[in-house]
């Protein structure tokens, strides 16, 4: 059973409310659900169709509505691994990319982290984009330029994998304070043209407490260290080979 619904109460009448696919489906039978759900909700059926001896795994996509047409779209799958390799079929006439990603709601944090993502990008872009059009680009123009450039070559999450995920900041490709300085001309030249630079003057503060750190000669991506300290999680140190089999396989896809 698949199910794809707006939001997470709309799920949880539907697998758990009265009437619900809890109360008809037969025994050792799969339910997929692939709204972006929250996490409690996924765990809270998915324990409940356990007793049930049903199964529930979270299976969010990502493509957009051209994607579900033209098949190009991902879904990322939490939950039982051996169900997921058992209907992985099914899911593969869906979309070209459905892969395991672990636990019952994995696919569903992988899927708010795309989706915050993309909306913290689209308000920076936003930002940084109003400032330079204000200060007398062509918007066409600018965006022309600057998607050339070394950030606008680059996929947006392979940026993660040399330095962040393998906790590498040493030596440094680009010291940090020259990041430092090149954001405080930024929100400099946005106080000039008289745009608000909400979010590059948080970047700015951020990079400010790496530079009182001591960390200037480091790589510009060490402010990052900031974060990882105060989500209190263990400092990165993904192994380079599981980066590279990654990368691999998008090459033989």
């Amino acid at each position: 059973v698949f199910t794809s619904l707006p939001v997470p109460a709309d799920v949880e009448q539907v697998a758990l409310g009265p009437n619900g696919l809890i109360e008809g489906m037969r025994p050792d039978t799969a339910f997929f659900d692939m709204s972006t759900n929250s996490v409690a909700t996924v765990r809270k059926i998915h324990a409940a169709f356990a007793e049930k001896n049903l199964y529930m795994l979270d299976s969010p996509v990502s493509g957009g509505p051209s994607g579900a047409a033209s098949g190009k779209m991902a879904i990322w799958v939490g939950g039982d691994e051996q169900i997921f390799n058992r209907h992985k079929p099914v899911l593969d006439a869906m979309g070209d990319q459905a892969a395991y990603i672990g636990p019952i709601g994995a696919g569903t944090i992988a899927k708010l982290v795309h989706n915050c993502t993309s909306a913290v990008l689209g308000a920076a872009l936003a930002e940084v984009f109003t400032m330079g059009v204000k200060a007398g680009v062509d918007p066409v123009d600018l965006w022309a330029a600057v998607r050339q450039g070394a950030t606008g070559r680059v996929r947006t999450f392979d940026r993660l994998g040399d330095k962040f995920l393998q906790g590498k900041h040493d030596p440094a490709d680009f010291a940090l304070r020259l990041l430092h300085k090149d954001v405080g001309l930024a929100v400099g030249l946005g106080r000039e043209v008289g745009v608000p630079m909400r979010l590059a003057n948080m970047v700015y503060e951020e990079l400010t407490e790496a530079m009182n750190r001591g960390w200037g000669t480091r790589n510009s991506t060490v402010g990052q260290l900031l974060q990882v300290e105060r989500a209190g999680i263990e400092p990165l140190a993904a192994d380079p080979e599981r980066i590279a089999a990654v990368r691999d396989a998008d090459q033989e896809k």
